[in-house]
């Protein structure tokens, strides 16, 4: 990762050396996803797409950009072109702005031509997005930023004859339209514009020379935003927040001020600010959010500090805390080992900067945000958008309980010399079922989440998993898992294809949380018993090796007993299992 790409980044220097960072994002051997974006923009978007495309290579995402001519957003999607069609993106951005919207404040205007002006131009839009569902692939809109003048100052924002008005109801219907369809996003322009201030944003000698919607400098604004998204979408989000207690989440030093001593609360300003950012905490553990502590500290003292009757955030919120004096990226990777999360999920908060900069070398793959005055804590963490969601399943809702239980399970594991005793005594029972409505969002999650258990890497959109579960040539089977410390969700997907009397396993992944508990094996007797329903002899399964999926390398022959069938240069190996004779091998859970 690149460090003049992290947020606050500078956009100028981002604009001037935008070729060189490229260069280097490329040649450091890093293993990224490869995605098609068609940008279908409303206005120039070379430099949008400049920005975005670094920004997004150091998320792990390597994308190839189309771009429509200028202004030909609407023309592109609605009626296509060659080069459009052939290029079948895997995502659309429609990068339009407040200098689209064919309407200007007016207070000639009658609310009857107002209200037909509104409807044909929401039309026209929802038009575009119509006609572009024929991708089956997401679509990012953008919503509109207040315009760079009120005509009618104040009275513009909310009479039917401003334009400030028609941004605001046009920004609504966007809105409405993104929460009723699966796979449509928007990218809050309003906020970035507003976020970079409107009137150094609305910068018009760049539109009238160059056609730029704001000001060139605003524009890496753009791309980052557009990034946040696009690696929200594909499962690049951090999912864990392990934070510093000292002057982190309290001010004072615990061990010396005493729990009586510490900042936090509604006495001061100060106070203020860490209760402020408890809460925001809080917040994000809602999200889904895993929080944990790293703190060098003794424990004790620790959770003083954490039960201190005016702090927003208790014990009970931290799945794991590491409260001790050993390194700290020791204690992060003992911690995301322990939980069953990568290193790469971390996001890690200090406000001691040799901490900081030992964090960054011991453990790279984290993301270490610069903390500067508790007052900016909460900008700097939430600006950076590690854990900006586009979507939220009732399985994000209880992420961090379920990572809190994965800690248990390990000391469970801990206290139990033979690890079959362990399976048994955490009395597993599982749903494995064809694929269901309910969960299908679940289902697509994991497809673009799961790195280490995933045979073929293969990834899905909600609208591709939709079909697959409605296809007769398909056998799907989602597995949920559920033990004595509580309800993991969905954390298993099959997607096998028929050819014949054989299934293409063309999809089996697997939550690294439930990973080493026999739920493969339980996954492959039902998919045995499903395929021989459907008169299926042999399973075809192929393993297709990347960066994070080696563990499973072997999965086909040691653990679930498939035969070699054949091997390339690339490392890819085929495996198959002969369905008469079969015996069930799930010991340890009681499956539906």
């Amino acid at each position: 990762m690149l460090k003049e790409l992290e947020y606050p980044f500078d956009a100028s220097l981002i604009l001037k050396k935008r070729r060189a960072f490229k260069r280097t994002l490329l040649a450091d051997g890093s293993s990224r996803i490869r995605r098609k974006i068609a940008v279908l923009g409303g206005s120039t978007t070379d430099d949008v797409v400049s920005a975005a495309e670094l920004f997004l290579l150091n998320f792990g995402i390597e994308a190839e950009f189309y771009q429509s001519e200028y202004a030909m957003f609407w023309e592109d999607g609605v009626f296509g072109n060659e080069e459009l069609e052939a290029f079948k993106p895997d995502l659309i951005y429609i990068c339009t702005s407040t200098v689209n919207l064919q309407f200007r404040s007016d207070p000639a205007l009658t609310k009857e031509q107002a209200e037909e002006i509104f409807a044909a131009q929401y039309s026209r839009f929802e038009t575009l997005w119509q006609k572009l569902e024929r991708f089956h692939c997401p679509i990012i809109q953008n919503n509109f930023e207040q315009p760079p003048y009120a005509l009618m100052g104040s009275m513009d924002s909310w009479d039917y004859r401003g334009l400030g008005y028609f941004v605001n109801r046009m920004n609504l219907k966007l809105a409405e339209y993104a929460q009723s369809h699966e796979g449509f996003y928007l990218l809050d322009l309003a906020r970035t514009a507003a976020e970079y201030g409107l009137n150094e944003w609305h910068d018009r000698s760049y539109w009238f020379m160059y056609k730029y919607m704001c000001a060139r400098l605003a524009v890496p604004n753009i791309g980052y935003k557009l990034a946040l998204i696009v690696k929200s979408i594909y499962g690049k989000n951090r999912k864990m927040l392990a934070l510093d207690l000292d002057n982190t989440l309290w001010g004072g030093v615990v061990g010396d001020d005493g729990v009586e001593g510490i900042a936090i609360g509604q006495e001061t300003g100060t106070a203020q600010a860490y209760y402020e950012l408890q809460q925001y905490v809080g917040d994000l553990k809602k999200l889904g959010v895993v929080l944990t502590v790293c703190s060098k500290n003794e424990e004790e003292n620790a959770i003083a500090g954490l039960e201190h009757p005016e702090g927003a955030l208790k014990p009970a919120d931290f799945a794991v805390i590491k409260a001790n004096w050993e390194p700290k990226d020791r204690n992060l990777l003992e911690t995301v080992q322990g939980i069953g999360l990568l290193p790469s999920a971390i996001v890690f908060a200090d406000d001691n900067p040799a901490e900081r900069e030992k964090v960054r070398r011991g453990v790279p793959e984290a993301a270490v945000p610069e903390l500067d005055e508790v007052y900016r804590y909460i900008g700097e963490i939430s600006g950076a958008g590690y854990f900006e969601p586009v979507s939220i399943s009732a399985d994000d809702l209880k992420r961090s309980e379920m990572y809190r239980q994965n800690a248990q399970r390990a000391q469970l594991q801990a206290q139990t010399e033979d690890y079959g005793e362990y399976l048994a005594s955490l009395q597993m029972h599982a749903e494995i079922a064809p694929f269901k409505p309910m969960y299908i969002q679940r289902i697509t999650q994991l497809t673009n989440k799961s790195n280490q258990f995933n045979l073929t890497t293969r990834r899905y959109t909600q609208s591709e998993m939709e079909q697959l579960a409605q296809s007769p040539e398909c056998v799907t089977l989602y597995g949920k898992l559920a033990d004595k410390f509580g309800d993991n969700g969905v954390v298993s997907v099959i997607v096998g294809e028929k050819q014949g009397s054989d299934l293409n396993i063309a999809l089996w992944l697997m939550s690294c949380r439930v990973l080493k508990r026999d739920m493969e094996l339980a996954m492959l007797d039902e998919l045995v018993k499903n395929a021989a329903n459907a008169g299926i002899s042999r399973l075809i399964g192929r393993y297709i090796p990347s960066a994070k999926n080696k563990m499973v390398k072997d999965l086909y022959p040691e653990t679930l007993g498939f035969s070699p069938v054949s091997a390339d240069e690339n490392g890819v190996t085929v495996w198959e299992l002969k369905l008469d004779n079969y015996v069930n091998k799930n010991k340890y859970i009681e499956v539906n």
